[in-house]
């Protein structure tokens, strides 16, 4: 075993060359806030081509400069001692001295694939691999892997006990960290997979699922900048709480340029941040509901005229309820609703020009049937309440008072009922949002002009329709794509949300990780089919990480026991760690429940550095916000959450109350309860009025 005294002796050698790095980099700095100054010093110039040239230097400039801070806590994380006796370090972005040598190697460089895939059965090389554990720019500790023994020079020192196992036990906090110094290779042969496809990551709880994905999105916009940069990088994930906790993980890794949003964000100008009960939610998420809102987006609604009636000359001119509807359909032939909207004044027009017989009309001649028409308020009149403009919020907001009309049998009473209920004077929800999309898409947008190919009568071009005052301003569906498209938690998206997703990554790559496992879905056929029609035949590339790093294998050892007797199939990693601590469950009267889990909270709280977690049915959370009140005030490390909320976060110790409950809530509710076991890492409790879930075999 090595010394402390000999450890410190190393700790202060690579702080010697860690202050280095950091000079270079302050330097490197120093020259970007001086390209940036300049940049804004060239604002006198004024012709285009000296202000272009001013835009692009700050804009340079200002990014590398975002990125260097980005990567300056932890800079120098890893060493590798090669067998050719060349040091070699390895970092969040590359640093060269002021030679241009190399002091720093970019952690998705080539050079740097050893520092991850060596082995002690396959050392590649590589003698020592060290981790150095920083706190800002300070070297706090390190840990070393010898894996190459025979190859090692006899004054080598090797220090600790391994840095995956190190950084294990490192309390949780209210963020995901990077962990570029310990990923293990299987992580990353998922990491470098090509880029073309989807890339499909799989195991269960605690693998590193989702940190692995998005060090590979850094690792792509590393090796393919302009394209994933130019095209964007879209990471989606299961609500806001999930992308606050991972939002540093890019950012630390150099990268400042992507996306991050929730499922109910992915839609610009909507957020939301509710779900839905789960009967609601399920019709919502169904593909019935595609040829619900199909209907809602072509067919008239109930304040549309059915007939209109036009004196010109000595002609009467009818138009009825027949007509008008072959007329809708001839439009939507065409193309979208929306898109069609200039068309509507001369289909209409046409419409009635045909039925002209009168002498006296037929020598003004059909230009001047239409100056007279455009002019007359009650064809204007006519034709914005036959084809008016239609705004997808507003048309799903139409939904509670047509969807009996309009479903046609495609959902039962309860359903109806929830639907209803659900859309009962609320803002959107999660589950809300697919709905918004498919129905902007359905309409389309209105073009800002008659198309040119068009044959539209000169005096309807410039046909003058009245703006709504709430016209909303949102981001064209000409811009949704991406070249790069992240799904985290994949396994719990409904057909809707793959609809809106896949819109944008139509011409994407994909990475996409999950654990069929963990669905809170509940028809994951229908779900996977809807994936499968999002990818549009890309080529998948799977992974499966089969090592759980996040739980005490006490922890896992519960979560395992249900899901075997509950999940068929379920993907059980291995664990690779023990702590002593096993899962503590408490009974109690059902009028006591808010009390013991307040108590235990507390309890918890004394025991761990990092964060807990209070996981409730949605039934009982309010009286848990009031017990807990007090004590959530007064520790920022203590969290309130339905287990929805939960999917893809970790804990040092999780609450569990009335697991039965929590288990009635949906369909999914085993799968659901086998997510809450599985997000703590040190310390498990569970509090009920009930234990039925501990011996009793699921239906």
């Amino acid at each position: 075993m090595t010394s402390p005294a000999a450890a410190q002796r190393e700790i202060a050698s690579e702080q010697s060359y860690v202050d280095t790095v950091y000079e270079r980099l302050d330097a490197s700095a120093d020259v970007a806030r001086a390209l940036v100054k300049e940049g804004f010093e060239r604002g006198h110039v004024g012709h285009e081509g000296g202000l272009v040239e001013r835009d692009a230097m700050v804009f340079q400039a200002t990014r590398r400069l975002t990125a260097l801070n980005a990567a300056h806590d932890g800079l120098v994380f890893g060493r590798l001692d090669l067998g050719t006796g060349e040091p070699r370090y390895i970092g969040r972005i590359g640093v060269r001295d002021a030679e241009r040598e190399i002091l720093l190697i970019d952690w998705r460089a080539p050079a740097a694939s050893v520092f991850y895939q060596a082995t002690a059965a396959d050392p590649a090389g590589v003698v020592r691999r060290r981790v150095l554990r920083c706190s800002g720019s300070t070297v706090i500790g390190i840990e070393d892997d010898l894996l190459d023994a025979e190859s090692a020079p006899a004054d080598m020192v090797v220090v600790g006990e391994g840095a995956l196992l190190a950084s294990m036990s490192r309390a949780r906090d209210a963020r995901m960290h990077s962990v570029v110094a310990t990923i293990q290779k299987e992580q990353d042969d998922a990491i470098r997979a090509p880029s073309r496809g989807a890339t499909i990551i799989g195991g269960g709880p605690g693998t590193g699922k989702t940190v692995v994905a998005l060090h590979r999105a850094a690792y792509l916009l590393y090796t393919d900048r302009r394209r994933f940069e130019s095209g964007g990088v879209l990471v989606v994930g299961p609500s806001g709480v999930f992308m606050a906790y991972i939002e540093r993980v890019l950012p630390s890794l150099g990268e400042t340029s992507v996306t991050l949003r929730s499922l109910g964000e992915v839609v610009d100008g909507v957020k939301a941040a509710r779900h839905d009960e789960p009967v609601a939610a399920a019709a919502k998420g169904s593909q019935r509901m595609v040829r619900v809102l199909r209907r809602l987006a072509t067919e008239g609604s109930p304040e549309t005229p059915t007939s209109f009636r036009y004196f010109y000359k000595d002609d009467v001119l009818r138009l009825d309820e027949k007509r008008l509807a072959g007329l809708r359909r001839h439009l939507l032939q065409q193309s979208t609703y929306n898109r069609v909207v200039p068309r509507a004044p001369a289909v209409l027009a046409d419409a009635l020009w045909q039925q002209v017989r009168g002498e006296r009309a037929r020598e003004e001649g059909r230009e001047g049937f239409l100056d007279v028409l455009v002019d007359d308020h009650r064809f204007v009149d006519f034709v914005e309440a036959w084809w008016p403009e239609r705004d997808a919020v507003d048309l799903w907001r139409s939904l509670p008072a047509r969807i009996a009309e309009i479903a046609h049998g495609a959902f039962r009473r309860e359903e109806l009922d929830a639907l209803r209920a659900s859309w009962d004077g609320q803002p959107p929800s999660i589950e809300d949002v697919p709905l918004i999309d498919e129905l902007r898409y359905l309409l389309g947008e209105v073009p800002p002009r008659v198309d040119e190919d068009v044959d539209v009568p000169k005096q309807l071009m410039s046909f003058e329709r009245r703006e709504r005052e709430d016209v909303r301003s949102t981001r064209s569906i000409e811009d949704d794509g991406y070249a790069h498209v992240l799904i985290d938690e994949a396994q719990d998206l409904s057909p809707m949300q793959w609809r809106m997703v896949g819109r944008r990554g139509r011409h994407a790559s994909w990475t996409i990780v999950g654990d069929a496992a963990q669905s809170s879905w509940p028809v994951p056929a229908e779900a996977e089919q809807a994936r499968v029609d999002a990818l549009e035949g890309k080529p998948e590339h799977r992974f499966r990480l089969s090592t759980n790093y996040r739980n005490s294998a006490e922890i896992y050892d519960l979560a395992a026991d249900v899901a075997r007797r509950a999940i068929p199939g379920a993907d059980l990693a291995d664990g690779v760690r023990r702590t002593g601590e096993q899962p503590a469950h408490l009974e109690v009267p059902a009028a006591g429940i808010a009390t013991a889990v307040r108590e235990e909270a507390e309890k918890l709280l004394g025991r761990v550095e990092g964060s807990v977690a209070v996981v409730a049915p949605l039934a009982l959370r309010p009286l848990l916000e009031r017990e807990l009140a007090t004590t959530l005030a007064s520790h920022d490390r203590l969290r309130l959450l339905d287990a929805l909320e939960t999917k893809g976060l970790e804990f040092d110790a999780v609450i569990a109350a009335e697991p039965d409950v929590l288990i009635g809530e949906s369909e999914a509710g085993w799968r659901t309860f086998y997510v809450v076991l599985t997000r703590a890492t040190q310390l498990l409790t569970t509090v009920g009025s009930t234990s039925r879930w501990r011996t009793e075999e699921p239906a």
